[in-house]
């Protein structure tokens, strides 16, 4: 079996009482990009700093290259560190920055003057060498930070929230800049972030945190499309979660009747449920489409709200429950607003959705 570049095994760590992180345990391979996603206190920036050695974790090992990390100071690991605030020296210039950690391991002179000019090139910055930090905007200090932290070559490079003090704008173009270093680099790339669209943008692979514990780990495309809990569904993308009844399943499909008493058939599942059981149908708003098509289900809605966003409407309806469903169809298959807001029924795809227990 070939050895993984990077490994965590039942990492914990508690702050006295309270346990932040359990028993995590995830393999990294080499040139990777993995974001540790999930709302804030979920334990992924405490895995973070384990890895980089800020913290001792309470029990468990981190791994490199099959070699433990934990008693090799934080200074001696080589690991790479982009934070959320810039860090960067104030009285250095944008050259001596980056040539800092390349001074501290007493690099020759030639090396450090070679190495900061490939690294201003990578972040396309080699017009600001002599500028001082206080004079570039906030997406040229944090690609400053993204240089200097690769200088010196590290295997990995750790990021922790490094753009949400960003606005939306600058926030993507460093996202694609970020990208673009990734795949001219090969650097394994640990990233840190509450944002999903960030993370559905940039990663390989996710692993969504909730209370300390990875809930799954997958590729985007894996979390969004197959979520393993009705957490996953809801954190990642937009959601509606209609109540069910669980009647019967058959392999991994399912038959459910919903609130107005309609049965629907072919529904994923991922869990074991008992006849009768009450469970929540997730559907996404985009499975929604205003015509039937031969396997579709059928939903009885009430309009309440139509809104046009370009190359999409957002429909929001309400089920005989009362409950409020987010649609979103494209643009190009629904009617005029007028129009829409004069139906009673949406449909859906069974195979599209899936069942999770209330």
């Amino acid at each position: 079996m070939t050895q993984p570049f990077l490994s965590i095994r039942k990492l914990r760590k508690a702050f006295g009482a309270i346990t932040a992180v359990h028993d995590v345990t995830l393999d990294i391979p080499k040139g990777q990009f993995l974001t540790f996603l999930g709302p804030s206190g979920s334990g992924k920036s405490t895995t973070l700093y384990a890895i980089a050695g800020f913290q001792d974790p309470s029990s468990g090992d981190v791994q490199l290259e099959g070699k433990s990390l934990l008693a090799i100071p934080s200074h001696k690991r080589n690991i790479g560190m982009v934070f959320q605030r810039y860090t960067l020296f104030p009285h250095l210039t944008v050259a001596e920055n980056i040539a800092f950690p390349l001074r501290v391991r007493r690099r020759p002179d030639a090396e450090v003057k070679t190495k900061v000019g490939d690294m201003l090139a990578l972040v396309r910055l080699e017009s600001f060498t002599a500028r001082l930090p206080g004079a570039l905007s906030g997406g040229q200090q944090q690609r400053v930070a993204l240089a200097r932290a690769l200088a010196y070559d590290p295997p990995i490079l750790l990021m922790d929230e490094p753009l949400s003090a960003l606005d939306k704008k600058l926030r993507e173009e460093i996202q694609a800049e970020i990208r673009r270093i990734h795949r001219e680099t090969g650097v394994t790339i640990l990233y840190v972030t509450h944002d999903q669209e960030e993370a559905l943008h940039l990663s390989d692979r996710i692993a969504l945190f909730k209370d300390g514990r990875i809930e799954q780990t997958g590729t985007g495309e894996d979390l969004y499309l197959r979520p393993a809990t009705d957490f996953v569904a809801g954190f990642i993308g937009n959601s509606n979660f209609l109540a069910a009844e669980h009647i019967e399943t058959v392999g991994k499909s399912a038959t459910i009747r919903l609130s107005d008493g309609s049965l629907v058939s072919g529904v994923n599942v991922n869990a074991i449920f008992d006849k009768g059981q009450k469970a929540r149908l997730m559907i996404r708003p985009e499975a929604f489409r205003m015509e039937p098509s031969p396997t579709s289900a059928e939903l009885a809605v009430e309009i309440v709200d139509v809104a046009f966003y370009g190359e999409r409407r957002r429909i929001v309806a309400r089920t005989a429950a009362g409950q409020e469903v987010d649609i979103r169809p494209t643009s190009a298959a629904m009617e005029s607003n007028d129009a829409a807001q004069r139906r009673r029924r949406v449909f859906f795809d069974p195979a599209a959705a899936f069942l999770f227990p209330a």
